[in-house]
This record gives C-alpha cells, structure tokens and sequence, in this order.
C-alpha cells in the first residue's frame, strides 16, 4: 500500500507539473491581428439607428420585471424570440429547464412602535426567496450593527427578535460585491440565535427600494428578511441608541409554490468553416419586479439582440457558429447559464468563448478574462479596434456574480464586460430601474463592442484559448483570490464536492 501510494502520488505530481508547462505553452500562443476592415464594417452597422430603443422600451414599459415562475417572464419568453426573428436571427428556440421553487410577495408591512405609544409606518419589502412570517406583532427590534460575530456578541439574546442590520451606501462596485459577501454569514448567525426576521437597511438614499435573494441555487432562504428604506432604519436606530425600546408588527405574505418550468432563449449565426465551435454573447432576460428591469438587465438583453442584427446585416459570415443566448434565473442564483452550462457539458470542447454583458449602461473599459492569464494577450490584440471606445485590453481579474460563471468552471474562455458604475449602482434592482434610465449613445456604443468582439472570436484562425482542466480551473480560482469570495458566498462547496464545474 505504501509504495503504490508513492507512486500515485509521484503521477500525480508529474500530471500536475505537465498541465502547468502545457497551460503556459498555451499562454505563449502568438496573439492574432485583428482585421480591421471587418472591424470598421462591424462597428458601423452597429451603430446604426436600429430598433434598439423600441425592443427595451417593449420590454420594459409593456413586459416589466420578469421573475420567473411569472406570466411577465413568459412574455419576456415571447419578446425574446420574436425580437431575434426580426433581428435575422437562425434556429431560435427557447430550451426548458426546472427551478426548485417559484416565489412571489405579498403586501409586505411593517410598523414600528414605542413605549410613549407613537407608532410610524416602515417603509419595507421582503427579500426575495425569503418565507413568509404572517402578522407577527410586538415583535422586540435590536440593533445588530452591521452583523458582525462581535456585534452579535455584544447584542446577546436574539431570539424571537428582528434584527436591525447597518449598510452603507452603494457608490462602487466593491461595495456591492461586499454587500453579497457578508449576507451569508450574517444570515448565518440570526437563524444560530433564532431570530424571528431580519431587516436590512436600504444601501441606497432618499427611500428607495429594491429586491435581492441571498438563494444561491433557488433555495427558499432560512428566515424572513425585509429591506427597510435607508431612512426608516435610521430613525430605528437613532431610538434604540437612546433607550427607547421598540417593536414591531409585521406582515410579509410571500406566496411559495414548488418546482415550475423557465427557459433559456437562444439564437443563432451558423458558422461556415467549423460550424461545431462556438461562442456565446449572453446576458440575462430575467429581473426583479419592483422597477422594470431596464439596467438590470433589459438593455443588455436588447444589446444581445441588436448585436445579432449588426452581424447578420454587415454580411460578414463568422468561421465558428455564435450563440445569442438570453439567461432566465440569473437572479436566483444563476440558474439559467448553469443549466445551459451543464446541459450542453458535451459540446464544451467545442466552445471557443464566452462574452457576458451585465452592468447597465456604463462605459466599458475592459474585458475580465475570469482569471485565466493565458487568454490575455490574444484577447487583447482583438481588441485593438475598440481602443476608439475606451476599451484597450483583456485582464485576468475575475467575479462569481454573472452568467460566465459557469461556463468559467467548465474551463471555457470567458469574457465580461467591466462597466463604469454610471447610474448603476442607486437603480441596481430598485423601484428606479426603469426605461428612462437608459443612455441610449453609450448603450449603441456597447452594442458596437459586443458584435465586434463576439464576431472577432468566432472568425480567428487560432481560438484565444483552450478548454482546461479541472486541475487548472481551481488553480485560476486560487490564484485571482475567488475561492474565498465564493466560500464567504456559500458557492465553494459546490465546487469542492464535484457537484458544479468540469468533472475532470
């Protein structure tokens, strides 16, 4: 036993050090020059007046927020498929895939009282995927600060009590990153000292609303969670500080049903040298419901649709076929690109990219390369074109929040648009995520990247990058720090047990 485990783990180590030298020989593959005419011709046709503006304000004004599990996301089903038909596009389909849970809420209240007997309404919304807590009233508020293990220490006793739970306003990407980090482990420590529900502050001024899920696999959370306006909060606390008890009654009547069908909406250019590879250009159809979805992610979903007309009508014919694909379920978890991801797990070989747009309107300024070094150079000499734009480069920086993710764990080249935080951030998921939002100049000038770039990596000669390992994935992960992120996200298990991500 001892010798053969010597000499497995001799294997191990030399299969190891071979698929290092074999990921830097492929990171020394010679970058491509772009074509700059297709480029010219390319971007041109996308910026074309188009039916950008009437597909999002379709989308928006007439369909909504689109959960799905909803007659609204059935209809943003339909836009979809009509819109990629107009477009030009070829074998558009929707492909069906099941969620745990559907989940919808009720009429959510809450209001806050005093021992003088003056009472104030609470401005509040239930987070989304959360159960439902039915007319709980006098119920003790305490102050947890912003959740960590010492202000739970410092609280004490916490059962049967809603939990008042610090923010700080949403201004950089970092801090929304953040705000999904610490959710779990706060989460964690309320349900360990029973707690009744949680309220969080609002990360955004002036009483505005908005819906998260902290759902990483469309799982209905632990315990009832509100979102409570910044201000509201605020005065809660302000109170508590000064030794004014309060309680609170509360009523959040979320609707829960069990497992339902969605879909994914799908488009295509076939390709007419190596029709079996391909890329994808994809961003999400599905929103919340409190606005209407228009940065989050209806423009993109229309850029997605808009870069397919670019192609089509610009004549130029891409080597390798290109997926358009609109993702439901993203916002539960990422639910739709791990079903296409897994479902079509065969084919991933064939994969020659993935590019993702899913932050508003801000202006691009690079391309994230989900940590893998060896795609850099030849991304970035694609690139080159967009240099007009702002866009010079591809960086191996990488994030777990959108539909690449997936695809990112199965080994295939993926590229996300990185956005300035324009107007994102105060309308992110809110009750002001709506048409009027929407920059339409930038948007056309993103559409323009999206159908250049997709088309670049669909019509190179060499592919920007292989398929890797399971070995090499998780060496990426560790490297760019995202294991960490996603272990503080409740992700990593999933990884770590073989029950998400290439198989080998």
């Amino acid at each position: 036993m001892k010798a053969m485990f010597s000499w497995k783990l001799c294997s191990l180590v030399a299969l190891a050090t071979l698929s290092s030298l074999l990921f830097a020989a492929e990171a020394a593959t010679p970058a491509e020059a772009p074509d700059n005419q297709q480029a010219l011709r390319l971007i041109t046709e996308a910026l074309k007046s188009s039916s950008l503006e009437t597909n999002l304000r379709s989308l928006t004004d007439e369909v909504g927020g689109r959960i799905p599990g909803t007659p609204a996301f059935q209809r943003a089903t339909e836009w979809a498929t009509s819109a990629f038909k107009e477009a030009g596009g070829e074998r558009v389909h929707t492909e069906e895939f099941s969620m745990p849970h559907s989940w919808s809420e009720g009429t959510t209240s809450m209001t806050a009282s005093l021992y003088s007997g003056t009472t104030f309404p609470v401005r509040a919304v239930s987070v989304a995927w959360a159960p439902a807590l039915e007319h709980a009233t006098h119920v003790p508020i305490v102050d947890v600060g912003e959740g960590s293990e010492e202000d739970f220490a410092r609280v004490g006793d916490i059962s049967g009590k809603v939990l008042l739970v610090h923010t700080k306003v949403l201004v950089t990407w970092d801090d929304l990153f953040l705000e999904y980090e610490r959710a779990p482990q706060i989460i964690g420590r309320a349900v360990k000292g029973r707690a009744k529900a949680l309220a969080f502050m609002a990360t955004r001024d002036r009483g505005i609303l908005y819906r998260h899920t902290n759902s990483v696999s469309g799982e209905i959370d632990a315990l009832p969670q509100l979102v409570v306006a910044r201000q509201d909060g605020e005065r809660i606390a302000r109170l508590l500080a000064t030794a004014h008890p309060i309680w609170a009654d509360i009523s959040i009547p979320n609707k829960i049903g069990g497992p339902f069908k969605t879909w994914n909406v799908v488009a295509e250019i076939p390709g007419t040298e190596r029709p079996q590879e391909f890329v994808i250009l994809g961003a999400h159809l599905d929103s919340w419901d409190l606005g209407t979805g228009a940065l989050d992610n209806g423009c993109n979903s229309a850029l997605v649709i808009d870069a397919l007309r670019a192609i089509k009508n610009s004549g130029l014919k891409p080597k390798r076929t290109i997926r358009f694909v609109l993702f439901s379920a993203e916002e539960e978890g990422l639910l739709g690109s791990r079903a296409y991801a897994t479902s079509h797990r065969k084919e991933l070989d064939n994969a020659a990219g993935v590019v993702i747009f899913d932050s508003g309107i801000g202006k691009t300024t690079t391309f994230s390369s989900g940590g893998r070094k060896d795609v850099v150079a030849a991304a970035t000499a694609m690139l080159a074109p967009l240099e007009k734009f702002g866009v010079t480069k591809a960086e191996p920086t990488a994030e777990a929040g959108t539909d690449h993710f997936d695809f990112m764990l199965e080994g295939v080249p993926t590229f996300v648009a990185d956005q300035d935080e324009a107007n994102y951030m105060e309308n992110y998921h809110a009750t002001t995520d709506t048409y009027d939002k929407v920059d339409f100049t930038q948007l056309k000038k993103n559409v323009a990247e999206a159908a250049y770039f997709t088309f670049a990596l669909a019509n190179a000669e060499t592919r920007v990058g292989p398929r890797i390992s399971r070995q090499q994935i998780e060496e990426t992960l560790h490297e760019s720090k995202l294991d960490q992120e996603l272990k503080n996200m409740g992700m990593w298990d999933d990884w770590e047990k073989g029950k998400r991500g290439r198989e080998q």
